[in-house]
């Protein structure tokens, strides 16, 4: 695809669900998400109100997952001062996401879900397809801004987060 289509798709949907426009979803009207991390405390998608949340979904055997781990690794470090608190939930047996989680050193909160629930949350979430990686973006209010299937890349981010750091 060449680079100005995909500018001009990522514009379209941030015209299409982008701060002004009408949300998806109501505020914090979202489905639930109470997961343990990694050292197996729970959390609450709702720990994170406030912020402008990247919940990105992935798996240790995924290809295109373990490329774009490191970038939203740079998103959460560059940008987490600002509001931005990238999430991530694994789909895979936990001591294999510890292991990648160490390895890329992940400044942020990895949760995980067991495998055979895998399917039904990322339905749950949008992705009626279950494919990964898979990345939902919520604004400060809880409203249900952008999703999107693929890597989650610095374009991307220039165009649907970017945009809700501003103060």
């Amino acid at each position: 695809m060449r680079a100005w289509h995909r500018k001009l798709i990522l514009l379209l949907a941030l015209l299409a669900f982008g701060p002004g426009a009408p949300a998806a979803a109501n505020a914090w009207d979202l489905p639930p998400l109470v997961l343990p991390d990694l050292q197996g405390r729970r959390h609450s998608l709702y720990d994170w109100h406030g912020k402008v949340i990247l919940l990105n979904f992935w798996a240790s055997w995924c290809g295109p997952c373990l490329t774009e781990l490191p970038h939203l690794a740079e998103f959460q470090r560059r940008y987490g001062s600002r509001g931005l608190q990238v999430i991530g939930v694994g789909l895979d047996n936990p001591r294999k996401l510890a292991n990648v989680a160490r390895t890329l050193e992940i400044p942020y909160p990895v949760l995980h879900s067991p495998v055979e629930q895998a399917t039904a949350l990322l339905q749950q979430w949008g992705d009626r397809a279950g494919v990964l990686p898979y990345t939902v973006v919520i604004g400060r209010d809880g409203r249900l801004v952008f999703s999107r299937v693929g890597v989650f890349d610095e374009e991307a981010f220039a165009a649907i987060v970017a945009p809700l750091l501003e103060p």
